[in-house]
């Protein structure tokens, strides 16, 4: 389905210079958006927005760093000033904590805290205050499996998903007599820079990577999923099909889903018990 319910919106994109943020910024501008790309990386975000341009759409960069609340309160009012109106929200950025909980610095902690959450919370209080006097939009929050399910070797990630996940039920109730909508969308393993940009503790990419049994979905094709979800209103959207299955048994029956959370855990520990010293 290719909804039009996103034509002539003013939607901005978190997180869009790679990964599913760029691909939810092509998607939009295929049905028909103004998209504006946010991203700390600029030279990235430009390449977004000119990607959509060329394949017919409407688009431009901007740098944000989400941590910053004033600059993001600087860039949503921006938009408005530019085009209006904002009509969708997408806080997509994101950025990962791997490793065991004993191992990982309270550094990290406060940096996943700080884009994965805090980020998403300054777009969102920015957004609404719009919304708010249009008496309409979409807040979309990128979340997780993670956020909806344990995530060993991950739990700082999946923290701040939890959090995003329970904010964006709140404020879809806050918001329904107002004319906010607000979906929280929970994907699976997605094709994206979040491995390649994560922050590592006693584990590598590769060895994490290893672990993983599931195929990872491309950034275009997720994106199409999510957007299916967010113009059909969905509160929660969740795909590929294992991910539906894990949350909902998580749900049922954590007794039993446990092992398979626990499954790369233990084949890492063990792993390690016999790897020889390094001289």
């Amino acid at each position: 389905m290719r909804a039009t319910v996103f034509r002539g919106a003013v939607a901005i994109v978190t997180g869009g210079a790679g990964g599913f943020g760029r691909g939810l910024a092509a998607e939009l501008g295929r049905r028909g958006a103004r998209v504006v790309v946010a991203d700390v990386d600029l030279a990235g975000a430009r390449e977004t927005a000119e990607s959509i341009a060329a394949a017919g759409g409407e688009a431009e960069a901007c740098a944000l760093d989400v941590s910053d609340e004033a600059a993001f309160r600087s860039l949503v009012e921006g938009v408005v000033s530019r085009h209006g109106r904002l009509d969708v929200l997408v806080n997509n950025a994101g950025l990962g904590v791997e490793g065991e909980v004993a191992a990982i610095p309270l550094a990290h902690w406060e940096r996943i805290f700080a884009v994965n959450f805090w980020g998403v919370l300054h777009g969102t209080r920015a957004a609404w205050a719009v919304m708010l006097r249009q008496g309409s939009g979409h807040i979309v929050n990128v979340a997780s499996l993670a956020g909806l399910t344990p995530m060993p070797l991950g739990t700082p990630y999946s923290a701040t998903k939890y959090a995003v996940v329970g904010l964006t039920a709140s404020l879809r109730l806050e918001g329904r007599d107002l004319g906010i909508r607000a979906t929280a969308v929970c994907p699976g393993l997605i094709t994206s820079r979040v491995f390649e940009n994560a922050l590592y503790t006693d584990v590598t990419k590769d060895e994490l990577l290893a672990l993983i049994p599931f195929r990872f979905l491309s950034a275009d094709d997720a994106a199409r999923r999510a957007l299916d979800g967010v113009a059909k209103n969905r509160a929660v959207v969740v795909f590929p099909w294992y991910a539906r299955v894990l949350s909902v048994l998580w749900n049922l029956a954590p007794s039993l889903v446990a092992p398979l959370l626990l499954k790369s855990l233990r084949d890492l520990r063990r792993a390690r018990r016999w790897r020889p010293e390094k001289k």
